[in-house]
């Protein structure tokens, strides 16, 4: 069954472009456009499809503004929402995770990139670019509130802890199986853990703490 994504952006020639290389890839189907932001959230309540990819620039609502109506901690039914954007320092991705983004990538991110981030967020997962991800959150981290991070309403294991600071780094779940030398199902169950004890809601928003609190450094 194809993943269904429905891709939003202000320039014609960047959805065209955008369709164009998520079509040709085998399991993904564009199923709708948007040229801005109300457009594309009301598309994507419409269509539900089960990506969102969202510019961050787009005229009458933007792209965070879209994805937090759409993925809000206030959203019962949160999408799955990734955000693009040209520039790799750019403190509207750190919003839009904020809103509740899956992740985000570069526009010049190529085909192959643009695939895995489709993929990652339809399967629960984000894309968290080591080399721009983790730099930008390290940037920003404490940006988007006044208050000190909250603390995991239970003490973190040490295992917990490995796992909190491979996911800031951008490793996906096969990736820190291999780098731990643990199955596939003991990270899931690890990064669940986390996500409730951390209270957050995916892996965007455990990284983000993790950067907070200090625990990883670029």
């Amino acid at each position: 069954m194809n993943i269904r994504v429905l891709v939003a952006d202000d320039q014609e020639i960047a959805r065209t472009g955008l369709r164009m290389i998520l079509d040709a890839q085998p399991g993904i189907e564009v199923v709708g456009e948007a040229g801005d932001g109300r457009r594309a959230v009301e598309l994507a309540r419409r269509l539900r499809p089960d990506v969102c990819l969202f510019d961050i620039r787009m005229p009458g609502l933007d792209g965070i503004a879209a994805t937090r109506e759409l993925a809000g901690p206030d959203v019962a039914d949160p999408m799955a929402v990734v955000v693009i954007t040209t520039f790799d320092l750019d403190e509207y991705v750190y919003a839009a995770l904020r809103a509740g983004a899956r992740g985000f990538l570069l526009k010049d991110a190529g085909p192959a990139l643009l695939a895995q981030a489709v993929t990652a967020a339809a399967g629960g997962e984000a894309l968290i670019a080591p080399s721009v991800t983790a730099r930008l959150l390290a940037a920003f981290a404490g940006a988007g509130r006044a208050e000190a991070p909250a603390q995991p309403m239970e003490a973190l294991t040490g295992r917990e802890e490995e796992i909190l600071r491979a996911v800031a780094r951008g490793r996906t779940n096969s990736e820190i199986a291999a780098e731990l030398h643990i199955s596939l199902s003991t990270v899931k169950s690890h990064v669940a853990s986390l996500m409730t004890k951390l209270g957050v809601r995916n892996r965007v928003e455990i990284a983000m703490w993790a950067y907070e609190t200090d625990r990883v450094r670029t």
